[in-house]
């Protein structure tokens, strides 16, 4: 152990300042409140602070920042989607994650390691070609890989798949990135706070006051609120915050679950992703493999994890790298996942004057934090869509006008 940690570690002081400063009672008016203490609503907050001048903005919290789906995902970050408007939107989201750790001083681990999706049929071929077209287009680097291409990439992996399920080939996604995730809130947390932001912690809002269709403040837990403009950023919690504004959305919540095994020596240099097999894996810079599934097929408003679910993934995995078959799983959790019908998200204004939506976000909401920060604080400086989230708007289910990402969520679902 490094001399100066442990050094630290016995010191009687502590010389370092806080990343933020403590807020426990909120101002009595704020310009606009976020609703949500993950990455995007943090995102949001320092946004609006560092490019909008908007600097009196509180972020409420009813539980600790990062606390939610932003500390329990498998920090996937990757733009090879399927229709243009999400490519472009999510290529947009990994140009501002490379030079995120410079922007907010703040290691973000970020990686770099290839992104292979796989084929195990001819009909997720065709899928594959169409995606690397669409990602061409909108000029991503994204292609259609064969087997020996994935061989070279991942010699390891049983390309037969036990004989359960052989791989045709697959779309490789040079960008394909992993992150810290934990990094990536507290970063923007300290990079708003220190541009003026109030973030509050262990504040549940409890209602939300609307007259005459527009917002006039927020009641909390520790007290009321006054303010003009209101951003609900809570993922799978989106649903009680819409019922206090009387907006109906089709987004339903399920649980999506996760896990890591005990670390080991570096050997996965690269994601992998089956939808055919509903698993990813990559490995963390600590050894541990990092390995998710597709969602619960239940509506949950639940963190629950389950043996079902550790059981199913792991076989999958077995099949894949028969050699892991005595690797231990040490830790499993989930999250909650907030899927609309079109697993596109939900961004932008609504029906209620001052009331802003950031929302839907499905499998991958972590993907997307600096952009959904960057184009929803745009939109409520501006009090206008930003145009990367037109497409996103709610509206689109009324209008028939859907973004149709299914084919690209990350596992199939």
């Amino acid at each position: 152990m490094p001399y100066k940690l442990l050094k630290f570690g016995f010191g009687r002081e502590f010389n370092e300042s806080r990343y933020f400063e403590d807020v426990q009672t909120p101002k009595k008016t704020y310009d606009v409140v976020i609703i949500g203490g993950g990455g995007h609503g943090l995102a949001a907050a320092y946004y609006l602070a560092k490019e909008h001048g908007i600097t009196n903005v509180a972020v409420l919290e009813r539980g600790y920042i990062g606390g939610g789906n932003t500390g329990r995902n498998t920090t996937i970050v990757r733009s090879n989607y399927l229709t243009p408007e999400g490519v472009k939107f999510y290529d947009a989201s990994v140009k501002l994650f490379e030079g995120l750790s410079e922007e907010l001083d703040l290691n973000m681990f970020y990686s770099t390691r290839g992104h292979f999706t796989l084929a195990h049929t001819d009909s997720s071929m065709r899928t594959m070609r169409w995606r690397a077209e669409v990602n061409k287009h909108v000029g991503v680097d994204s292609r259609v890989v064969g087997r020996d291409e994935i061989a070279k990439a991942c010699p390891q992996m049983d390309l037969d798949c036990s004989g359960h399920a052989a791989i045709k080939g697959a779309l490789y996604h040079n960008p394909g990135s992993v992150a810290r995730h934990d990094a990536v809130a507290w970063g923007y947390a300290r990079g708003a706070a220190n541009l003026g932001v109030d973030i509050i912690q262990m504040t549940e809002v409890q209602d939300i006051d609307v007259r005459n269709g527009k917002v006039h403040g927020v009641q909390t837990s520790k007290g009321y609120i006054s303010t003009g403009k209101v951003l609900s950023a809570v993922a799978g919690f989106t649903p009680r915050i819409t019922k206090m504004v009387d907006i109906k959305t089709p987004i339903t919540i399920h649980p999506l679950q996760a896990c890591v095994t005990e670390p080991m020596k570096p050997w996965l240099d690269t994601i992998i992703v089956s939808g055919s097999l509903h698993v990813y894996v990559s490995q963390s810079s600590r050894g541990e493999l990092v390995m998710g599934s597709s969602l619960d097929p239940y509506e949950l408003h639940s963190t629950r994890s389950s043996f079902d679910f550790v059981e199913g993934l792991t076989s999958h995995i077995v099949d894949m790298f028969p050699f892991l078959s005595n690797v231990k799983v040490v830790r499993q959790w989930a999250g909650m996942a907030d899927l609309t019908p079109d697993f596109a998200p939900i961004m932008g204004k609504t029906e209620i004057e001052g009331f802003y939506l950031d929302a839907g976000w499905g499998t991958w909401g972590f993907k997307a934090t600096p952009i959904s920060g960057k184009t929803m604080a745009a939109t409520i400086a501006n009090d206008k869509a930003h145009d990367l989230i037109h497409s996103f708007r709610l509206s689109r289910f009324e209008d028939y006008e859907l973004t149709g990402e299914k084919g690209a969520a990350s596992v199939g679902h």
